[in-house]
């Protein structure tokens, strides 16, 4: 009896023993099987799929310039009279409307030349006067006719002496109180300003008081380098970009070409013209203008939304359905705004993500 039971109890312990080694075995690690990723819903409703394409192949150029008013529609306003500034009413920056008194000048050439009209208008009063006195002597056998010839040629001259004082008085402003008004002959911006308070003004100054402009159209002046200047023509079309408005491209075009180099930094000197919308650009800003070139060579293309940059090599997101997508890698010949030339690595007729290329690639290599 007693030798069963130690029998029985040997068996328990072994397979006690077998169970617990089993029980210890290492579980198949299953977390390789990773789910495939699928573009949810909400993504797939905004998600911009683009066609690689071929093009002929386009680079731009890079010039820098700053911005500067069209000095052909300006209006400069020089000093007419000597005197002392003793009143300013615009600033650098300002908007003026034609007419609009922008300073006022005490000036001693203006009371000299209200003067001279007062004596004109005595003159031609007293003429007048001996005149009457000349045609009635003469009606009474006291005058001759060449006395009342010579008082109508002092009365005509007088007249004349008065006509000129009051176009010169009217060309400098018409004040009778010895103060010449410096006034706007047009509506624009103040961009230039060479006068303060109490400074004493000549009329041979060769610097405006004020310059006026308009800006509604503006000029880029650019430098183009030597290597680049076969490549710029008048009239080529270009997009300027400034610091201010990062987001914002101006369209305009070549209007001249400066066909001469600068002496010191070797440059040639082109003009670009371009509107101004909402006087947004400010003379003085600093500007990038871009100019594109076409080249008659083909490449196959996509928009540059498309390149996604990570470990120093470009990717896609090619695109087939929203459960049927890759990452691959392409080599880029060269990248001109929104059109990106693919080297190799897609084919044209292939499809890519165009938009939110970054969230996905984010979410298949998590």
């Amino acid at each position: 009896m007693k030798g069963r039971i130690g029998k029985n109890l040997l068996v328990t312990v072994f397979i006690s023993i077998i169970l617990n080694a089993l029980s210890c075995k290492p579980k198949e690690d299953k977390s390789d099987d990773r789910v495939k990723y699928v573009i949810p819903d909400s993504i797939q409703k905004t998600l911009v799929v683009d066609t690689v394409t071929t093009s002929n192949l386009t680079y731009s150029i890079k010039f820098n310039g700053i911005v500067d008013f069209n000095p052909e529609k300006v209006a400069n306003i020089y000093p007419l009279v000597t005197g002392n500034v003793n009143q300013v009413n615009a600033v650098l920056g300002d908007y003026v409307k034609v007419g609009q008194v922008l300073g006022m000048v005490k000036s001693a050439e203006i009371a000299n030349y209200n003067s001279a009209l007062i004596q004109a208008e005595t003159n031609v009063r007293q003429t007048k006067v001996i005149l009457d006195q000349q045609k009635e002597l003469y009606n009474g056998g006291l005058a001759s006719k060449v006395d009342v010839h010579n008082a109508q040629i002092n009365y005509e001259q007088a007249i004349a002496s008065k006509v000129a004082a009051e176009k010169i008085l009217s060309i400098n402003g018409n004040n009778k109180n010895g103060e010449f008004l410096i006034k706007s002959p047009v509506n624009g911006f103040v961009v230039q300003k060479n006068v303060t308070n109490g400074m004493s003004i000549r009329s041979d100054n060769s610097n405006p008081l004020y310059t006026i402009s308009d800006l509604k159209d503006v000029w880029v002046q650019a430098n183009v380098y030597e290597e680049n200047i076969s490549k710029v023509h008048e009239g080529d079309p270009v997009n300027v970009s400034t610091i201010t408005y990062p987001d914002k491209v101006f369209k305009g075009k070549v209007d001249k070409i400066m066909n001469v180099l600068d002496p010191t930094n070797k440059v040639m000197k082109v003009r670009v013209v371009l509107t101004n919308p909402g006087y947004a650009l400010k003379p003085q800003m600093f500007a990038t203008v871009t100019l594109q070139n076409t080249t008659p060579n083909r490449a196959v293309s996509v928009n540059s939304h498309a390149l996604i940059f990570d470990h120093s090599q470009y990717y896609v997101i090619v695109y087939k359905t929203p459960k049927d997508i890759e990452i691959r890698s392409v080599d880029v010949l060269s990248i001109d705004g929104e059109k990106a030339f693919i080297k190799s690595g897609l084919k044209p007729g292939e499809k890519v993500v165009g938009s939110q290329a970054i969230l996905i690639y984010g979410s298949l290599n998590s």
